[in-house]
């Protein structure tokens, strides 16, 4: 009564809607107003909420697409975006401090498509135990990647028991633990579709005679990358290593033992592996022969190796012609020097990347170098003494292809930076840190000269030359193209990083992170930060 034709009408289908919506999220907004009876009354319409309408798996794409913080805020809208959130995360971190323990069977309940999964503790706190490991991986079967860091209280048998329970794991990073060899040994006996494995410092192996050796195990079949650093006793992997008859990337960093040996028997057995990393490592030119054997050599990081010469390189050379990379960390031992890289020159005419730290090659190498690799892209001379201005200047005019340039700590001078005015005419970058007779003036004219060439120049003092690529990283002046790793982060408890299903990134045609090419200049690495993990 006392109201309008028109106002009755709005009425009725404002209950419409409402009774038609009722089981979902409504919102409202003033949509009319009119006068009935000389007063103004507001009508208010329910509007349906599209957000509802959604089925859960396009609800779960929109999350996928969102950083962590924001799943978390989108996790505490209502219990269904709770629910959906917590059911399409497939990443997960965690603080791995011993309360954990009370806290898995709720944890994953909410997150139970959890497929990587990484576990941090710091040092000053009591980690995870067996009971917590076994618990997560009752509730975690379809875990694919497991990163371990600190976890001192799991032993052997915690191991094993993750390793019977999580059989589809394809690649296992673990460090600063205290199990051993035979907890490493369960997880190859019993994970057949291993493909990476990572170990840092496990404290749990033994040393000398009594190490019991690792591998090969099921895994051996499948393994296609080792990375070993801070072993005290490398050589035990020996088994695994030689039993990996598809290993691609071989990375060993500061680990202890005698490797001529094992690199002799693993040359005979595995001659696939297309990238080798040695970091102070005990390995002379006999392992370096041996390695040669490995034809398919695409990759070679020689880092701090005293032991190896000339006579090395050269058998590397003219053995490895496939060879694109080359990074050589001379350590000022003065071993490795123009014979070497005549070698290179010589037999590798694909290389696209040449490194050179405490190295002194001569004009002889560099014009070789230049004239002979027409592919090569991107060159770093750090900390050599004979690199001066005849050089750089070999380099502008025969380093054709030439895209990225680096040079620090080497008696150049604005002569011959001024070279690359007109030479090298693919260049992007220039780095020049620590050459002390190279000017702002001359970095400024060669700007105004090459508009598109971006010249950076840190005309600091020298300092020690520390040319350490500790854990796979490069240094500052080091062009380096790499693929993004896909690393867990380890935020806060409960915390994850945005995790996304191999379908959804191909519905969205993403690129996935293993496909995407990133180029960085890192920063040097000081003496001390060269050995630390």
């Amino acid at each position: 009564m006392g109201q309008s034709a028109s106002t009755a009408l709005i009425t009725s289908r404002r209950d419409s809607i409402h009774s038609s919506h009722r089981s979902k999220s409504k919102f409202t907004a003033p949509i009319i107003s009119m006068q009935v009876e000389e007063q103004t009354e507001f009508v208010f319409c329910e509007e349906p909420d599209y957000i509802s309408d959604l089925p859960d798996e396009c609800l779960a794409c929109i999350f996928q697409s969102l950083n962590s913080g924001d799943r978390k805020n989108c996790s505490l809208v209502c219990r269904r975006w709770l629910t959906i959130e917590g059911q399409s995360r497939y990443r997960l971190s965690l603080i791995a401090k011993s309360d954990l323990l009370p806290l898995v069977p709720s944890l994953f309940s909410r997150f139970d498509a959890v497929t990587k999964l990484a576990l941090k503790c710091d040092r000053r706190s009591t980690s995870i135990g067996d009971d917590a490991l076994v618990a997560i991986s009752n509730r975690c079967r379809n875990l694919t990647r497991l990163k371990i860091r600190a976890c001192r209280e799991v032993t052997d048998a915690g191991m094993a028991a993750f390793a019977q329970n999580c059989k589809a794991l394809k690649k296992l990073s673990c460090g600063s633990c205290n199990f051993g060899a035979r907890g490493m040994n369960a997880i190859l006996d019993n994970c057949a579709l291993l493909e990476e494995l990572s170990v840092k410092r496990l404290r749990g192996m033994n040393d000398g005679a009594a190490a019991e050796p690792v591998g090969p195990g099921l895994a051996a079949a499948s393994l296609k990358t080792i990375c070993l650093k801070e072993l005290h006793n490398g050589p035990c992997f020996g088994p695994l290593i030689i039993g990996s008859k598809n290993l691609k990337t071989l990375k060993l960093f500061r680990c202890s033992g005698d490797w001529d040996k094992l690199f002799q028997v693993i040359s005979g057995r595995v001659t696939g592996m297309v990238e080798i990393h040695l970091e102070r490592l005990q390995v002379s030119d006999s392992g370096l022969a041996a390695i040669s054997n490995c034809l398919n050599l695409e990759i070679l990081h020689l880092v701090k190796t005293p032991e190896c010469t000339d006579m090395g390189l050269i058998s590397i050379a003219e053995r490895c012609r496939l060879l694109r990379k080359l990074h050589v960390d001379g350590w000022k031992a003065n071993r490795i020097g123009d014979d070497g890289l005549t070698a290179v020159a010589k037999y590798c005419p694909n290389l696209q990347e040449l490194v050179l730290i405490g190295v002194n090659p001569t004009k002889i190498s560099v014009e070789l170098l230049a004239s002979n690799c027409q592919n090569l892209e991107r060159l770093a001379l750090c900390g050599s003494d004979t690199v001066g201005d005849a050089e750089i200047s070999c380099i502008a005019a025969k380093c054709v292809a030439l895209k990225k340039l680096c040079i620090k700590s080497c008696p150049v001078s604005d002569h011959g930076l001024e070279a690359l005015a007109n030479g090298c005419p693919n260049l992007v970058k220039v780095k020049v840190k620590k050459c002390r007779a190279v000017t702002c003036k001359c970095a400024d004219w060669l700007r105004m000269k090459r508009g598109s060439l971006a010249v950076n120049l840190d005309s600091g003092e020298p300092g020690h030359q520390d040319a350490s690529v500790s854990d796979g990283g490069l240094l500052e002046n080091v062009v380096e193209f790499h693929s993004v790793p896909n690393q867990m982060p380890l935020p806060s408890i409960a915390s994850s990083s945005t995790g996304r299903s191999t379908s959804f990134k191909s519905r969205l045609g993403l690129l996935s992170g293993k496909n995407l090419v990133a180029c960085t200049f890192r920063r040097w690495s000081g003496g001390n930060n060269s050995s630390r993990g």
